[in-house]
């Protein structure tokens, strides 16, 4: 007699691989979420360490670290000059590398890129595991996520918004963004009076309280080779962009600054970059109007758009996200940025936050009073 067999059957087959299918669908997501979050909290980490880093640097020189050592060093290779990072090694735990640095031949000798050792090391402490991007905007030289507030605050110790040939005056109302202010004294081009203080900037500055004014934050690094980015592209973040004239509103008060930043955000999805590749294209490297080099500003919102301004007094050409374009910091953490106060505190600021308090953040004597819960 013959024995009956048993098995499954076709059906209950395809009901147990959907049921996988489904358990998949439901536990990848949450698998992505917990490798997000364990990426978050190194980049949190890696921002804690600068921000005490320069905490260590003010108890050894009494004042925050330069942007840029601009225009005091030399040589200075067209512009271009020692960056902040430099600055804050010793404090980093990297002694042998700053002293491996020659500061005598600057940035690019005459004969070639200068300091190569250096310039072309890649410190783990100064990149955001969420960034994703394995290829240097210029490899081999190394680049970084990170970048300090170029708007006035903790992190600026020289002007960023005037050459040395420039004279500023001593206006320190910080109500708006720079480039929307009132001008004050004989500036040319009609730059604002707020961009103020040359010269070093110590904790007695920071005038609106160090839990209240951003120092570092993060930004995408730019991509190799220089493509073309179109605006409705998910690396529109790693690109600047070109603002309509129609929406530039230099030193006409609030509504200006929302003209610009409105044009900017509103580009087409077919507008095509101004440029890709000088976010972060040189750690070591600093300039004053390339805010994409290694700061940010608090003009527009985190992960908005960046966007040059087409009546830069230098010109859009030369400044590639000057000082009245929008540079905001931008992350692939999902919805918002890291933000590294002038205390040494990490907090999570959301693209939503509003304008007039992530405006209030940027400045560090502006007189605002800005409440937790409104960021």
């Amino acid at each position: 007699m013959r024995r009956k067999t048993s098995g499954f059957t076709l059906i209950e087959l395809l009901v147990v691989i959907a049921i996988i299918a489904v358990l998949i669908g439901l536990l990848l997501p949450a698998v992505q979420s917990a490798r997000e979050a364990a990426r978050r909290a190194q980049c949190i980490n890696n921002l804690k360490q600068l921000g005490l880093a320069v905490h260590n640097y003010i108890s050894a020189q009494g004042v925050f670290p330069a942007q840029t050592m601009y225009p005091s060093s030399a040589p200075q290779d067209g512009g271009w000059s020692f960056g902040w990072p430099l600055m804050i090694l010793p404090y980093l735990e990297q002694g042998p590398l700053f002293n491996a640095f020659n500061f005598q031949i600057g940035q690019f000798s005459g004969i070639g890129l200068g300091n190569t050792t250096v310039t072309y090391t890649q410190l783990a402490s100064l990149l955001c595991p969420s960034d994703g991007s394995r290829i240097r905007p210029a490899n081999p030289i190394a680049t970084m996520n990170y970048v300090g507030n170029g708007e006035g605050p903790g992190l600026v110790a020289y002007n960023m918004y005037f050459s040395g040939t420039i004279v500023p005056n001593t206006w320190t109302k910080e109500a708006l963004p720079p480039q929307y202010q009132p001008t004050y004294g004989s500036t040319p081009g009609g730059w604002s009076g707020a961009a103020n203080n040359f010269g070093p900037i110590g904790i007695e500055n920071i005038r609106d309280g160090t839990s209240n004014t951003g120092l570092f934050s993060e930004r995408l690094v730019g991509l190799a080779g220089n493509p073309p980015v179109l605006r409705n592209t998910p690396d529109y973040k790693r690109a600047i962009y070109l603002a309509p004239a129609s929406s530039i509103g230099q030193n006409a008060g609030q509504a200006g600054a929302l003209a610009f930043l409105q044009g900017c955000n509103s580009l087409p999805g077919t507008m095509v970059s101004q440029v890709s590749n000088y976010n972060q294209i040189f750690w070591t490297a600093g300039y004053p109007w390339y805010y994409c080099s290694n700061g940010y500003n608090h003009f527009g919102a985190p992960n908005s758009t960046s966007c040059n301004n087409p009546n830069e007094y230098f010109g859009a050409w030369i400044t590639t996200l000057g000082a009245s374009g929008s540079a905001p910091p931008n992350s692939n953490h999902p919805g918002g940025v890291n933000v590294c106060f002038t205390d040494g505190s990490v907090k999570f600021i959301k693209d939503s936050v509003g304008l007039p308090a992530w405006w209030a953040l940027g400045t560090r004597n502006g007189g605002e009073v800005v409440s937790s819960d409104s960021y």
